[in-house]
């Protein structure tokens, strides 16, 4: 699989000509637009957020400063801007200071490959709407962003915390199980494409988006990216229920805005690379596509591409304000035991089916039946592990609910919930018993 993935990355293409070849002051203009689109795209983020979980809870949300409160975001930044920065005696001030950057700069880097159009004519240059394109650009994205998890993993242990410390072990755990996850879905993307570059994976999409052939791969990325993202109700390293704040609980003013910025702009990112990994990019969609010859030409393109990425984001706030936080243990044995054990079944059944497919071997309804079939029996097995550590649970409550009853001269009802054992001389009644200090002579 990995020399197939090298020899795809090392072939040249001809769709990668049209990158390189703009002057050094457009190649600039690119990097500032992108550059405040993402801080714009935060700053309204913010704000979409608030007033759909505002909505969702029967409130108003910000309302205030400016037209629908859409200033709100810009004086909550202001305000951070203007707070006390205040820097922990016990804290590495060096790593301390350099980690906020660590986490804010790879975000910005990721959208450098992210394709939001065709060639246009831009300030009388033909150009394609993206930054630069290469071989490689996929794995570009997930080296750039496994970048990001160390400036978290500093921020917390420079702290000079222990909620602090144990929110950036927790990120990095959380990280690198669920890229794990993310990495191997999008195997069975560049199978398909033939490529690993974001402009062909694009127009490998002209006819059919690959979420339509790759469900299983889509469900896995997004579910991965959630997790990728500490993103509710994922946001295990930030849970204020155990560790006050995560990896930031010690970071005020501009570090803690890096620290926000860095959260909201990976959000887009991953939602980008799904757009154009499955949902055919900044390409139309089906009908409008084939109602209007025009819809892939030209500026318009970025529509469609913004209005999918919104649709990403949305779900994140959606899944923010409807489900609860799960427990860590439970988040990762479903990375590692569903997850990832899932992927690898289905990278091996769409490289069997596409070697099958191009040589003609079986007809593709007996493929489907039977990827379905191995799909469900495995899923089957995955579960099974559970039961039996349900089951062992069971007894233990029960054996315990026996050794309480026992000790109390009862007997056992049965179905009886289990219950720690009580103590060998009983309960324990009145008040603790007076502290005794011994006088100074």
């Amino acid at each position: 699989m990995i020399s197939a993935l090298t020899t795809l990355a090392a072939e040249p293409t001809d769709s990668l000509s049209a990158f390189g070849q703009d002057p050094w002051w457009l190649v600039l203009v690119k990097a500032v637009l992108i550059f405040v689109v993402l801080v714009l795209l935060t700053l309204f983020n913010i704000w979409w957020e608030r007033r759909v979980v505002a909505r969702m809870q029967h409130r108003i949300g910000p309302n205030v400063n400016g037209p629908f409160g859409l200033l709100q975001s810009l004086a909550d930044g202001v305000k951070l801007a203007l707070k006390e920065d205040i820097i922990p005696k016990a804290a590495d001030k060096a790593v301390y200071i350099i980690a906020p950057v660590i986490a804010a700069i790879p975000a910005f880097l990721t959208f450098a490959v992210i394709p939001f159009g065709p060639e246009v004519n831009m300030f009388g240059e033909r150009t394609p709407l993206q930054l630069t394109d290469m071989p490689v650009a996929v794995l570009f994205v997930m080296a750039i962003a496994s970048i990001g998890i160390y400036g978290i993993v500093l921020g917390g242990w420079s702290s000079g915390s222990t909620y602090s410390l144990l929110g950036g072990l927790r990120s990095s755990a959380q990280m690198i199980s669920y890229e794990v996850a993310m990495g191997l879905a999008l195997v069975t993307v560049f199978l398909y494409a033939g490529s690993l570059s974001t402009s062909e994976i694009v127009a490998a999409q002209e006819d059919r988006w690959f979420v339509f052939a790759l469900v299983p791969s889509f469900v896995i990325y997004v579910i991965a990216m959630v997790g990728e993202t500490n993103r509710a109700p994922f946001d295990l390293p930030e849970a204020e229920g155990e560790l006050v704040g995560g990896f930031h609980t010690e970071y005020s003013s501009l570090k803690f805005a890096l620290f926000f910025l860095a959260e909201y702009i990976n959000m887009a990112t991953v939602s980008a690379l799904a757009t154009t990994l499955f949902l055919g990019g900044w390409r139309a969609p089906w009908p409008i596509s084939q109602v209007w010859e025009g819809s892939n030409e030209g500026y318009w393109p970025l529509l469609w591409f913004f209005a999918k990425m919104f649709g990403f984001i949305f779900m994140f706030i959606w899944l923010r304000g409807s489900l609860p936080r799960l427990r860590y243990d439970q988040f990762m044995a479903f990375g590692w035991k569903v997850l990832i054990p899932v992927s690898l079944v289905w990278i091996v059944l769409v490289a069997t089916v596409r070697v099958i497919d191009n040589e003609g071997g079986l007809d593709r309804n007996q493929l489907i039946v039977i990827t379905g079939i191995v799909l469900a029996v495995f899923l089957v097995v995955s579960f099974l592990p559970e039961r039996k550590k349900t089951a062992a649970g069971s007894d233990a409550g029960h054996a315990n609910a026996e050794l309480s009853a026992e000790r109390a001269g009862t007997d056992v009802p049965s179905g009886a919930y289990p219950v720690p054992p009580m103590p060998a001389q009983g309960a324990v009644r009145g008040g603790a018993e007076p502290l005794t200090f011994r006088e100074e002579i």
